[in-house]
């Protein structure tokens, strides 16, 4: 359960959605027969996936409690290699442990946000993978990461994932925040466009790409170029690389008009998945 003193620091049902998050991925390792089995479209095994979501989650706390911990120079080619080094000297691989410490360092962050409240500092930047983040957002961050390593060990189980509205809106802080950071250059070049981004049932925001510099925007411009309507969980999947847009097109998950609607399909091209 989350501690009352946590209600004010993080967004409305931020602190809830961390530990509920964590617990839903216990409980689903928990049903595994076999750690071993691949995670499909990864070089992963799920006791591999489980074991670096352990690891995240502590490196996280840690952070969140004023640690410094180096982990990369937040490139994706980086992060990979951080990654792989962490855990070829972490030899867990079974699923009650790792589910244990999952949870127990989901709850270890919350309470490294308590205590920089009390002690004054609960704005107080820090220092994480992807970059300088308040604590909220960095809670955010936390969430995102849960949220997209949880969707491959349920696929690998075949079983339904945990990803819904309200913890995929809950994610949209980080991912406004990293979206300059994770830009790909090579993708930019050249072009100019005025996105609007809305998410179905909830609010919007914006994207300007001038020439290669990007700027996000915390709501839609004026006379966009493109308007892109997107279900909520289908943008944090597309976002995180776990689905394809083009079938989220074909579903109806993403709808697209405006002056150029031909730019919609090449948003997510724009960026790398964090």
């Amino acid at each position: 359960m989350v501690r009352q003193d946590i209600d004010g620091l993080l967004p409305e049902g931020l602190g809830q959605a961390i530990c509920g998050t964590a617990g839903d991925i216990a409980a689903l390792l928990l049903t595994a027969p076999d750690t071993s089995v691949a995670v499909p479209r990864s070089e992963w095994t799920l006791g591999e996936a489980a074991a670096h979501l352990a690891q995240a989650n502590e490196l996280m706390a840690q952070v969140a409690a004023g640690q410094e911990r180096p982990y990369g120079d937040g490139t994706p080619q980086s992060l990979t290699a951080a990654n792989a080094e962490a855990l070829a000297v972490f030899p867990e691989r079974r699923a009650e442990p790792l589910a244990a410490m999952i949870t127990e360092q989901a709850e270890a962050f919350l309470d490294a946000v308590a205590r920089a409240a009390e002690d004054g500092t609960p704005d107080a930047p820090v220092r994480t993978p992807l970059g300088m983040m308040s604590r909220a957002v960095f809670a955010s961050y936390l969430l995102t990461h849960m949220l997209g390593h949880g969707y491959d060990l349920a696929r690998a189980l075949g079983r339904p994932h945990m990803i819904d509205r309200g913890r995929a809106e809950l994610c949209m802080p980080f991912m406004l925040a990293v979206m300059p950071r994770v830009t790909d250059e090579r993708a930019v070049a050249g072009l100019s466009a005025r996105y609007a981004l809305r998410l179905r049932g909830g609010g919007g925001f914006g994207v300007l790409v001038t020439d290669g510099a990007v700027e996000i925007l915390g709501e839609a411009p004026d006379r966009p170029d493109c308007t892109l309507l997107v279900e909520p969980v289908a943008f944090l999947l597309i976002a995180l690389g776990r689905r394809n847009p083009w079938a989220a097109i074909a579903r109806g998950e993403v709808v697209a008009w405006g002056r150029r609607p031909w730019l919609a399909p090449r948003f997510p091209e724009l960026f790398t998945a964090p």
